[in-house]
């Protein structure tokens, strides 16, 4: 870890589907405090004007064991540290230099150490530096024409909208998720807005423009210390030009936020490689490429079809979307195919 400390501090929400949720409880995320993290039952849609459209049952992908499950990214972080990383977590280290010594990898870091290695996993996000180091030539992500602007909540003010359930509210250029992040009543708010790339950008403005403009009930969302970051997608999965480096989560793909599966595709990416390296299969790096690459269209295609209509603003296609919306959330085959096929 480049970073001199892990973050823990209190963090912004993260939903986690329960083909994540099934492989951390191997490793004893359900022991974690019962009050620390939320399953909700449903996923309410609500149009611009905050009339319910309709809603899908998340409980139907649950098991009695694996459940879609909501939580402060500082929760699974500590846990995950606890669990797994407190004794070797290395800090201040960053990568100048990646280079093969016959079968195994040496790593050159700045602090000018080293280490020869059997396998190097990255996973350093979006923007991932090592990814270049060792590509030798510069990776860079696109910038989708979004930013998500974040806060918590202490508590939800009055609404319709169900405390139990994820709330979204699809506007014209913009939608909002609002989901309980744990059983204190503490609600993370993430707002999707098109918007040029800008590095000086007034959030309150903003909103009052594209948000507020819409729907005035919506400004008690935002009363709170707001956090933005511009929206990045990847240009094409990626495979090291080392049979034994890999790279997983935003590092590998990353995709737009509008399936909330990054997290939960970080998990599952991690998982399969520890399985596929456990066999020691000479084919390891072909296989685990293939089926990541699987995953990766099947979600990115839905994220990017999600994105589209959550922001329609033509109001025949917004009639379409809502009509359509009602009858396909009650098809079993629809629902089976389109997230059960990811949530599995």
């Amino acid at each position: 870890e480049k970073e001199k400390i892990l973050s823990l501090e209190e963090g912004y929400g993260i939903q986690l589907a329960p083909n994540s949720i099934s492989i951390l409880n191997k490793i004893g995320l359900s022991n974690i405090d019962i009050k620390d993290f939320f399953n909700p039952t449903k996923l309410n849609f609500y149009s611009s004007n905050n009339q319910k459209i309709c809603d899908l049952d998340l409980s139907r992908f649950n098991s009695e064991k694996f459940k879609y499950t909501t939580l402060k990214r500082s929760v699974l972080i500590e846990f995950l540290k606890n669990k797994l990383f407190a004794n070797n977590l290395r800090f201040g280290k960053e990568v100048k230099k990646i280079s093969k010594i016959k079968e195994k990898l040496l790593i050159n870091f700045k602090d000018n150490t080293n280490d020869l290695v059997d396998f190097i996993v990255v996973s350093d996000g979006v923007f991932s530096n090592t990814k270049s180091i060792v590509e030798n030539k510069s990776i860079q992500p696109v910038f989708n024409g979004s930013i998500a602007i974040r806060t918590i909540l202490k508590n939800l003010p009055d609404s319709n909208y169900d405390k139990n359930s994820i709330s979204l509210i699809m506007l014209k250029n913009a939608h909002i998720v609002i989901y309980p992040i744990n059983k204190k009543g503490e609600f993370n708010v993430v707002c999707i807005i098109r918007q040029k790339l800008s590095n000086n950008i007034d959030l309150k403005a903003l909103i009052k423009k594209e948000i507020i403009s819409q729907n005035k009930n919506l400004e008690n969302l935002f009363d709170n210390q707001l956090e933005y970051w511009p929206i990045y997608t990847s240009k094409k999965p990626s495979k090291s030009i080392y049979e034994n480096l890999f790279y997983i989560g935003d590092a590998f793909y990353t995709f737009p936020p509008t399936m909330a599966q990054g997290a939960s595709q970080s998990i599952q990416a991690a998982n399969e490689l520890f399985n596929f390296l456990s066999k020691d299969n000479k084919h390891t790096p072909d296989l685990f490429f293939k089926k990541r690459l699987e995953r990766t269209k099947v979600i990115n295609r839905r994220s990017k079809l999600n994105y589209r209509i959550f922001h329609f603003s033509n109001p025949i296609l917004k009639t379409i979307r809502n009509e359509s919306l009602k009858i396909m959330l009650k098809n079993k085959i629809f629902l089976n195919n389109y997230i059960g096929k990811v949530y599995n």
